[in-house]
């Protein structure tokens, strides 16, 4: 394009019952700049204020455009399609009315689409946990900035960020080969519409510019559809849209479509699994639903997955109900993974699941430390102390000679960990190691008020293992006994400090610490808010 005539982006904003946020969202939009020339927010067919926040915003900038759904389309495919309809601009990037446009990042990403001549433009996305404010990198690691792939075939990875929000797209390119989203309610319709993005080949350009800020909201009183995962529903969608992603994909390319498959192995599964709960109908809904999609893989998929979630498919196909144990595999599953004990061993020595479901555990052997799904208990010793207790996992550790543990603090709401002193391991007789650690949770509390967290902070906890052969691993902590008991302890600095240690979802040890009374209050007040909000969505 000429100078005279610059390329521009139409923002396209859905929203459904969204009245108090959709606001930020689009004036995020608006705040880009004039290579936005237009804001196409469609409201589909909200039944709160949406629409007359919408109508008001428009009336004060003539850049903004607004769509009326008259009736609800039950998902977000629809409303998205609506606004590729209207679009006129060169580009199209979409943003959820929940969600924020960083400053800068349509710019960012139409100057790279046209130094590139790239149909598709993708940049940093973050995943924003909110209250907390805590940024985690969306698929970190994925891209590499300044890469211009030719086709996503040479990238077959690509197909892991299923993610519309994070890229630009040429509109000429979508019209071309008829790219929309599924319409009506299909949950997950992203799945789908990035599946036909690839496999219509697409040269794709990367930046390094955060381009999108997805807020996760996870105590809401109507969390988002991606999260709502109570029910079994929710993963049939999911199967469902990874079904037709994966047949649209290996249309194309078998390489993608391999690609696919082994993403859901690896990542999909794995999510779902970690997350099972304890109701006996759920499980058992959900792994015949499990085993019946994984039968339509073929084993070379399974075959380059990596060894832990290969292990998972495989105690899938070894039994057609939830094994005794299946809350182990939930915890294997985890991030990192942690098989915890015992181990058994099949009639050849060879590691194996169980004894009740002897699979082999393949590739164990060969996998470097880091990588091992060590346990590593802890449990309170006494005196402000917990004792560690580090399990070997069938020799391997006795192998690498595990020497020092320390404390690795991280907190959630991110910046740097804060790392305790290493102290020596000892060996026990029930082949593990264990040490006793001073929990000098008012040391900690300190650093959090340093690092600029006040009322209320958050840290997830970790072991990290430094052993004889150099090598090392760092994994979290299971916790034991009467650990998970709330305190409220005497401090010299703020008078009280309130330490909240709980279980995450994946049963890994976290730590919340209030320091001071009104950090006592913030955290009253907060387990009552999350309370409520519980009883709403109820």
């Amino acid at each position: 394009m000429s100078s005279t005539n610059p390329p521009s982006v139409s923002v396209v904003v859905i929203a459904y019952n969204d009245a108090g946020l959709v606001g930020e969202a689009v004036e995020s939009a608006l705040a880009q700049g004039p290579v936005v020339a237009e804001v196409i927010a469609v409201n589909d067919a909200s039944s709160d204020g949406t629409a007359r926040v919408l109508d008001e915003l428009a009336a004060r900038h003539p850049r903004l455009k607004v769509v009326h759904r008259t009736e609800n389309s039950g998902g977000c495919g629809s409303p998205r399609n609506d606004g590729i309809a209207a679009a006129t601009s060169a580009y199209v990037l979409f943003l959820d009315s929940d969600d924020v446009l960083p400053p800068g990042a349509a710019d960012a990403l139409v100057r790279a689409a046209e130094e590139h001549s790239a149909p598709v433009t993708v940049g940093a996305c973050v995943r924003r946990e909110l209250p907390l404010h805590h940024d985690v990198p969306w698929m970190a690691g994925l891209y590499t900035a300044g890469d211009v792939i030719e086709q996503p075939a040479d990238r077959p990875d690509l197909v892991r960020d299923t993610l519309c929000v994070n890229k630009l797209y040429d509109r000429s390119f979508l019209n071309k080969h008829s790219i929309r989203f599924p319409d009506g309610r299909f949950v997950y319709e992203d799945f789908v519409f990035t599946a036909r993005v690839l496999a219509a080949a697409p040269r794709v350009a990367v930046i390094d510019d955060l381009v999108y800020v997805w807020h996760v909201r996870r105590d809401a009183a109507q969390v988002s559809i991606s999260l709502d995962r109570k029910d079994v529903g929710n993963w049939r969608a999911r199967i469902e849209a990874h079904r037709t992603a994966a047949r649209t994909l290996a249309e194309a390319s078998p390489v993608l479509g391999h690609a696919c498959h082994v993403k859901f192995i690896e990542y999909d599964l794995r999510m779902y699994l970690r997350e099972l709960g304890k109701d006996p109908e759920y499980q058992a809904a959900w792994w015949t639903m499990t085993r019946e999609y994984l039968d339509t893989f073929d084993e070379a998929a399974v075959e380059a997955a990596a060894p832990h979630a290969r292990w998972i498919v495989r105690v899938l196909r070894a039994t057609a109900t939830p094994p005794a144990d299946v809350e182990r595999l939930t915890r294997f599953a985890a991030e990192p993974p942690r098989l915890l004990p015992p181990y058994a061993t099949g009639p050849d020595g060879a590691p194996v699941w169980s004894e009740e479901l002897p699979v082999e555990l393949d590739g164990l052997r060969e996998l470097p430390t880091p990588a091992l799904p060590v346990t590593v208990d802890a449990e309170p010793a006494g005196n402000g102390a917990v004792r560690l207790r580090l399990h070997d996992l069938y020799g391997r550790l006795a192998e690498a000679g595990p020497r020092t543990v320390r404390l690795r603090f991280l907190p959630r709401a991110g910046g740097d960990p804060v790392l305790a002193n290493a102290v020596e391991l000892t060996r026990d007789e029930d082949a593990g190691w264990s040490v006793v650690l001073p929990f000098r949770l008012g040391d900690l509390a300190a650093t959090g008020r340093r690092m600029g967290l006040r009322r209320l902070q958050a840290w997830h906890v970790e072991a990290v293992v430094e052993c004889a052969d150099g090598s090392s691993l760092k994994t979290s902590l299971r916790p034991r006994g009467g650990l998970l008991r709330r305190r409220a302890l005497p401090s010299s600095r703020y008078g009280v400090l309130l330490t909240q240690p709980y279980r995450t979802g994946s049963g890994s040890l976290a730590l919340r610490l209030a320091p001071g009374a009104a950090g006592a209050m913030f955290l009253v007040r907060n387990r009552f808010d999350r309370a409520r909000a519980a009883c709403a969505s109820h």
